[in-house]
């Protein structure tokens, strides 16, 4: 009797439900709660449920105690001296994660080598129709001018005392980009740094989802009736060899002045010439579809693994989210005030609506600028205007990525 009941203890003491009842493990149980409350975003919402949903099940999975699924001590950087006497201070044993990781150790390290966002890049290339880019380069400095939240951040999480690691990091959300901002963040944050890549996604993928509620006031106190009404003229046809050319001049120019942004940049413009040679179909489809599928699910449970209670329930984490919504809406605002500059340079032919259509979450942000147009003008379609800004700011914020890259990491 007393082995049974000695073994009843024992299995009660390595349960996963003895881990809420140590120190800190209370911490584990919140952060379930709020992995339920994003899922329930993510399903009875549809706030970016592509990408909320699995990281939000990947934060379940990471503060289940004792699941062994990812290990958080796996990724500290460690210092190791080459046989040349080089000291190399950026190091991660992958060999120790293969052999003794999680399964989302094993996919995590898709984020810590930089695969998933560049292949997510891919797939949205293969979607994206640059033709009313094409058709309005001047929509090119709508989509730059969107990213002036990034570099305002940057300064302001500096003068808050934060790293050049964390300002460019948090900064990137500005972009309102979830695979740039995964992507710059997992070159630059390091175990020194107060914040972690899953922190930097959670407040991106929000503030994106957010996109229809944060965009709106802030485009109707920058504008007047008189210029939310105008109606812009018809886009001219692009035709297909402008559409094939475009991808790899960007491509090449882009790549030639910021290296740091030809991985971002050149898949995007891969997955577009794909899609608009006409001559790969399959592969298209595939990047479109299965790939970007696949590599979503992969990119979205191991980014929420990262979510730990450790990393989420401090203050900085409340910085992120504080600055994150600076940093988009000052984006937003950019953009619309360029866009008023245009419209008074055009004589009245654009729209300002579609200067906050610049930051990079297409085609949400063209969406809303096409809903508060409308509301002014009933029959006034700003979709296919706004698409060209719209665009700009997917290249916008790989260029951006790229220039905080070249910044921070030199």
């Amino acid at each position: 009797m007393d082995q049974f009941l000695g073994t009843i203890a024992d299995l009660a003491n390595t349960s996963g439900l003895a881990g809420f009842f140590v120190e800190g493990g209370w911490k584990n149980l919140v952060m379930i709660l709020i992995s339920f409350l994003f899922m329930y975003l993510a399903i009875a919402k549809g706030f970016e449920p592509l990408l909320l949903l699995p990281i939000s099940f990947g934060m379940l999975l990471t503060n289940l105690p004792e699941a062994g699924m990812y290990h958080s001590e796996f990724w500290v950087y460690e210092t190791v001296t080459e046989s040349d006497g080089t000291v190399n201070e950026h190091f991660i044993n992958y060999s120790r994660i293969l052999q003794h990781g999680g399964l989302l150790d094993i996919l995590y390290m898709g984020v810590k080598l930089q695969i998933y966002p560049p292949l997510i890049f891919l797939g949205i290339g293969a979607m994206t129709d640059f033709g009313p880019l094409i058709a309005n380069p001047k929509s090119f400095l709508l989509g730059a001018a969107a990213q002036g939240g990034i570099f305002f951040t940057f300064v302001g999480a500096a003068i808050l005392g934060m790293s050049a690691a964390e300002c460019g990091s948090i900064a990137i959300i500005g972009g309102a980009d979830g695979p740039t901002s995964i992507y710059v963040s997992s070159l630059l944050l390091s175990n020194d740094d107060s914040i972690g890549v899953g922190t930097i996604a959670l407040a991106a993928y929000t503030y994106m989802a957010l996109v229809p509620i944060i965009q709106p006031p802030i485009m109707r106190a920058l504008t007047t009736k008189k210029e939310r009404s105008i109606v812009m003229g018809q886009l001219r046809p692009v035709s297909k060899v402008e559409k094939i050319i475009f991808p790899i001049l960007v491509t090449v120019v882009i790549a030639l002045m910021i290296p740091s942004a030809a991985p971002l940049v050149g898949m995007l413009m891969f997955g577009n010439v794909l899609k608009e040679s006409g001559a790969c179909d399959r592969i298209a489809k595939t990047a479109q579809n299965e790939l970007m599928n696949i590599i979503t699910i992969f990119l979205g449970t191991t980014v929420g693994a990262t979510t730990t209670a450790n990393t989420i329930m401090t203050l900085s984490f409340l910085k992120v989210i504080v600055l994150g919504v600076i940093a988009f809406s000052i984006g937003t605002a950019c953009g619309i005030l360029l866009g008023k500059v245009m419209c008074v340079a055009t004589g009245g032919k654009i729209n300002p609506l579609i200067g906050s259509a610049g930051v990079s979450a297409v085609p949400m942000a063209a969406r809303v600028s096409q809903k508060v147009g409308q509301e002014t003008v009933p029959t006034n379609y700003l979709l296919m205007h706004a698409m060209g800004p719209n665009v700009a700011g997917v290249i916008g914020s790989a260029v951006a990525a790229g220039v905080l890259l070249s910044v921070v990491a030199h």
